[in-house]
């Protein structure tokens, strides 16, 4: 049975298979858990993304991609697009942002990983309300766990301060 687990800290700290960054489509690095997961990372990881893109194009909000993990405790980590709050309806939104978790949980699956980390996608700069970020996000992860026959142990959200945390440990 896979454990899920909220706790407050940082992302680029925590010994998981797989962590999860809030990227940008271009994979370029940028600010808050982008730009952390990059200079902790080293540019190890820029250079697999910027071949990603060269041969794909921008990653596709919602969709997901994985690299190295560069000088990071984690052994990969799962690139996914989160939507901008605002830039389409309700629904579209939701169903951007629940995508965002289900590929990151898919591609983690494939990969053998037993851990994963997932940071609040979408919240900071993209503008997504914390509170609804962290029912689509706990609801969706709920139900693929229930859904799968997964390889992973344990999920973990992993929010930068302790306001966001307990959003996610009510809703756990």
């Amino acid at each position: 049975m896979t454990r899920i687990r909220a706790l407050a800290g940082d992302i680029t700290t925590i010994r998981a298979d797989a962590i999860v960054n809030a990227a940008n489509s271009r994979l370029a690095g940028g600010g808050g858990v982008d730009g952390a997961i990059h200079q902790a990372g080293g540019p190890s990881i820029l250079a697999e993304c910027s071949t990603w893109v060269r041969a794909n194009g921008p990653l596709p909000t919602g969709e997901a991609m994985m690299t190295g993990a560069g000088n990071l405790p984690s052994q990969r980590v799962i690139h996914t697009v989160g939507p901008i709050w605002g830039d389409q309806d309700l629904e579209t939104s939701h169903r951007l942002l629940a995508a965002c978790y289900r590929s990151s949980l898919d591609l983690a699956d494939r990969s053998g990983s037993r851990s994963i980390a997932f940071p609040n996608i979408s919240t900071g700069v993209y503008g997504f309300p914390k509170w609804l970020a962290a029912v689509i996000a706990v609801g969706t992860v709920r139900k693929w766990v229930g859904q799968s026959r997964s390889s992973l142990d344990e999920v973990t959200f992993v929010s930068f301060n302790e306001e966001n945390e307990r959003l996610y440990s009510e809703l756990l």
